[in-house]
């Protein structure tokens, strides 16, 4: 067993390796530092040069730092390689389905139900149930103007997948657009044009219904109806 008193560089490097080839979870900086008994700040300078080590000898992985800590991922250039053997396995995968809400979800959060619901244009209740079992998403709050509905956002598990350190490096979607009509209903989706579309006319909607009901002067337990019908809407 190497002993820590004695580790130079290139063995606090390799230490840092075996640590991290063994993690199944982002370790950061702090607790290898902890771990080999040196500071933060050599752990964070020596896991920068394996980051470039490992880029300019164009090594099958990749050492990138995600979720608040340092993870080894395969390289992006074998994608089709790994994903043949990965595919070959027995494992559960996630549908088409569970793949739309969850880019929805990760493009437009916070989001309720009824949003994501608005821009797949089909209820989306039992794979965002999914979603959050699996860890990927989650709840945020509630939303005090859509009638406390559950807000939902991805979560750290969902960085480490997909090897992202925050959701601001999400790639632009309109890149994978074939054409400028997909770029467009991509950036309209994106900016929830149809969402607010869709709930300005449902309020419009109301609008006129109230108004009618203020002129023939029905009773509250009309006023009552339409309330309920709001927050079913909202939920």
């Amino acid at each position: 067993m190497a002993d820590l008193d004695t580790l130079n560089p290139n063995s606090l490097k390799g230490a840092l390796e075996a640590m991290l080839l063994v993690s199944s979870d982002p370790v950061s900086a702090s607790a290898l530092a902890k771990i080999l008994d040196v500071t933060p700040g050599e752990v964070a300078s020596l896991l920068a040069e394996l980051k470039v080590e490992y880029e300019e000898a164009n090594r099958g992985f990749q050492l990138r730092e995600v979720a608040g800590g340092w993870r080894l991922f395969t390289h992006p250039a074998y994608h089709e390689q790994v994903e043949a053997l990965v595919l070959s396995w027995d494992t559960q995968r996630l549908s088409q389905a569970a793949l739309e809400t969850l880019a929805v979800i990760a493009y437009h959060q916070p989001v309720t139900r009824e949003m994501v619901k608005g821009i797949r244009g089909v209820n989306s209740d039992g794979v965002i149930s999914s979603l959050v079992e699996k860890g990927l998403v989650r709840e945020m709050g509630r939303d005090p103007q859509r009638g406390q509905a559950i807000i939902y956002g991805t979560t750290n598990a969902f960085l480490e997948k997909f090897g992202l350190k925050s959701t601001r490096e999400l790639p632009d979607l309109e890149q994978f657009a074939p054409d400028e009509e997909s770029r467009r209903f991509i950036r309209e989706r994106l900016s929830g044009r149809t969402i607010q579309s869709t709930l300005e006319e449902t309020q419009e909607d109301l609008d006129e219904e109230r108004e009618l009901i203020d002129g023939t002067g029905d009773d509250d337990d009309d006023l009552y109806v339409i309330g309920d019908a709001t927050n079913e809407n909202d939920e």
